[in-house]
């Protein structure tokens, strides 16, 4: 039977690529795109929604969906502060989990940050922990959490620092074995298709993958 995905964050490197794979699956009848500015895609299967800091919750109010996959984040640097940093990546996510789940959806997929804890001195890797943990007490049926790496693609906007350390990670790849392989770099393709491919497997409850197991995924 063909479902309902709800995608948010499609405008950014991994939710860009999870998009396309969604329109493409024969799973789907239709996928919700939830985003700030309408993107350039005139496929059938695409429905668009568009919504910002004020009506994010009106806008999800009415919205059916399966299977919801949120791919949502920013950086300090860009959102301007640690303020509007957590905005974008707990508030927001938070909102999306909370309003879905009432709706009715039965499976959660996000994706966070290897090093991800609530309870870390990061800033951003403590945002991301209380994230996963707003994300779980929702009780979805499925829920995924996704700690990838370095993400390895081609953004928007340019990083400097990114850059300098995705050369690293290219170049030296072959030293991210055993253990390590839990740092190496991923290319964003693989997150999103191991965000979809944990979707659809046969389990319940919560389901955390680290970067090596999205990696083999």
């Amino acid at each position: 039977m063909s479902k309902i995905a709800l995608i948010a964050g499609a405008s950014g490197l991994v939710g860009s690529y999870c998009l396309d794979y969604l329109l493409q699956s024969d799973r789907y009848e239709k996928v919700i795109c939830v985003t700030r500015r309408a993107i350039a895609n005139s496929s059938p299967k695409l429905q668009q929604v568009i919504a910002d800091t004020n009506n994010l919750t009106e806008k999800l109010n009415h919205i059916k969906a399966d299977d919801v996959y949120c791919c949502i984040g920013t950086t300090i640097k860009k959102a301007g502060s640690q303020e509007a940093f957590k905005l974008v990546d707990f508030t927001y996510v938070k909102i999306l989990a909370e309003q879905t789940r009432f709706n009715g959806a039965t499976s959660f997929a996000v994706v966070s940050s290897i090093g991800a804890d609530a309870g870390s001195s990061n800033f951003y890797l403590r945002t991301k922990g209380e994230m996963e943990n707003t994300v779980k007490v929702c009780a979805f049926s499925k829920t995924i959490i996704l700690r990838p790496s370095m993400l390895l693609g081609p953004r928007n906007e340019f990083r400097f620092g990114e850059a300098v350390g995705k050369v690293f990670m290219k170049n030296f790849s072959f030293l991210f074995a055993g253990k390590l392989k839990r740092y190496k770099a991923i290319e964003a393709t693989q997150v999103a298709k191991a965000l979809i491919n944990y979707t659809q497997k046969d389990f319940a409850g919560v389901k955390v993958v680290e970067n090596d197991e999205i990696l083999d995924c």
